[in-house]
């Protein structure tokens, strides 16, 4: 992931956003990446819930319920453990739900005079980037990079859990322990092999 060429430049306060089903690695650096340039940072939780999930033809998948396994509370309680862990002042971030497809409705969410963080990789990040030029927002794209650079997503991290995979790695320690504590593999279709070996 490669920051854009220019100056760094401080604002006062910032917004970023995600889905963050479930909240990674790749994520951390994302949001320490944008507070690292403002006083304080309002996270916004896109797909808060049903009702303020729209669907978009750049990225159809991003809707499903399989894809939003997590609540609005458990992926807030996340973000916060997980920023508090890497030593983010709570006084310096703000966790608010952001429906991202329905840019009428920001103005009762966010601030709009912050400046705007985001990444690109794909269709829906341009997208996301017209939604804001479109109201007049300002924005600071931290980095831009083709899908096949990505890296990890949160689409892997389910798929990790569901196999019983090396998903422990791909997230804060916070954050691992709450999948744990919540049982979130259960949710994801995990079966233990063990029990089925003992059917």
């Amino acid at each position: 992931m490669r920051p854009m060429a220019g100056e760094k430049t401080t604002y006062d306060l910032g917004v970023i956003h995600g889905r963050f089903q479930v909240l990674h690695n790749d994520h951390l650096t994302y949001l320490l990446a944008g507070k690292s340039l403002c006083r304080h940072l309002v996270v916004g939780v896109t797909n808060p819930d049903p009702r303020l999930t729209g669907d978009d033809p750049s990225d159809p998948q991003r809707s499903s319920p399989e894809a939003n396994p997590l609540t609005y509370y458990e992926r807030q309680f996340m973000l916060r453990e997980a920023l508090q862990e890497s030593g983010v002042d709570s006084k310096d971030f703000s966790i608010v739900p952001l429906p991202i497809n329905f840019p009428e409705l920001y103005k009762y969410y966010v601030p709009l005079d912050a400046v705007f963080f985001l990444t690109i990789y794909d269709e829906w990040g341009k997208k996301k980037l017209e939604y804001f030029q479109d109201l007049g927002l300002q924005t600071h794209i931290l980095w831009e990079v083709p899908p096949e650079q990505k890296g990890l997503s949160g689409q892997e991290v389910r798929r990790l859990l569901r196999v019983n995979g090396d998903w422990e790695s791909c997230v804060p320690g916070s954050v691992a322990g709450l999948i744990k504590a919540w049982r979130i593999r259960d949710r994801l279709g995990y079966t233990d092999p063990t029990k089925l070996l003992r059917k």
